[in-house]
């Protein structure tokens, strides 16, 4: 996909405005790893793939998660190879795990047990041998955002989460823009069968943000034909209202169609948001 075609140009940027004077390594220290395909349940969806830099053997290193999009009924996370193959060279020390979860079907809807994966993963992770820290970031596409952020906000109360990526991600299904649309309950229904004000107030990301929200940093198209451009704005708000460091970053774009100039853009500020606020 475009989005993906600058991706080296501005690893290359990143990479050479890091710190030249590397420290040897300790003496006690892991070496790097790939693991793929690793099973976190039972069902044959339930995979991710772990990457794990070479590192200090004492539960330091900071770990971020990748969730792909797809209408919470399609996708997987070889769509998230690429950009996570970008973030690694701008966050060489950093674990990722890049997750794949239960699709929904007409029986079986996204909620709760595609939350239920992203907090089978986190335990997974946790309870690993890895060596890596609790100190977490979430980085979503579409539907894959809207997890992220119901996960980060409502779901982690240990507040493990210290920074969230939502590129076109809904936050608020009682928006008008959602509940006013016929179209639209075509795509709510994809995450639940049941569409009234109360459940769609419970799976909404912005339902659950208080003054402990992560930090958030959003990508949105103003002309994206799935999710409605008031989503960003109404997440910001609310994050406003309770002092969460937070930005917005609105396009002329559909959804996920962004420039070649806008990629670049969108990366380098995510570069910089999670090396200010990951922490």
């Amino acid at each position: 996909m475009k989005k993906y075609l600058t991706l080296s140009l501005i690893a290359v940027f990143w990479s050479c405005s890091g710190d030249d004077n590397v420290e040897p390594l300790p003496v006690n220290f892991l070496e790097a790893q790939t693991l793929t395909d690793v099973s976190y349940g039972a069902d044959p969806e339930q995979k991710i793939d772990i990457y794990l830099p070479r590192r200090k053997n004492d539960h330091s290193t900071k770990v971020m998660f990748f969730v792909h999009g797809g209408g919470w009924t399609s996708g997987s996370k070889e769509e998230m190879t690429t950009s996570l193959e970008f973030a690694q060279q701008i966050f060489p020390d950093y674990a990722f795990v890049n997750i794949s979860y239960r699709l929904a079907t007409p029986e079986s809807p996204a909620y709760p047990k595609q939350i239920d994966d992203i907090k089978a993963v986190v335990a997974f992770i946790k309870k690993s041998d890895y060596s890596v820290s609790e100190n977490y970031a979430f980085l979503g596409v579409s539907a894959g955002a809207h997890l992220s952020m119901l996960y980060a906000y409502g779901f982690d109360p240990a507040h493990h989460v210290k920074a969230v990526c939502s590129i076109v991600g809904p936050t608020d299904f009682n928006d008008p823009a959602y509940t006013k649309n016929p179209d639209s309950d075509i795509i709510i229904q994809y995450l639940t069968s049941d569409t009234s004000k109360k459940f769609l107030t419970k799976v909404s990301p912005v339902t659950y943000v208080s003054r402990r929200a992560a930090p958030t940093i959003q990508f949105m198209g103003s002309a994206d034909p799935l999710v409605p451009a008031s989503q960003g704005p109404r997440l910001k708000a609310k994050l406003d209202r309770y002092g969460v460091t937070n930005e917005l970053n609105m396009y002329d774009a559909g959804h996920e169609d962004f420039s070649q100039t806008n990629t670049e853009e969108i990366y380098t500020k995510l570069g910089l948001f999670f090396t200010k606020y990951f922490k």
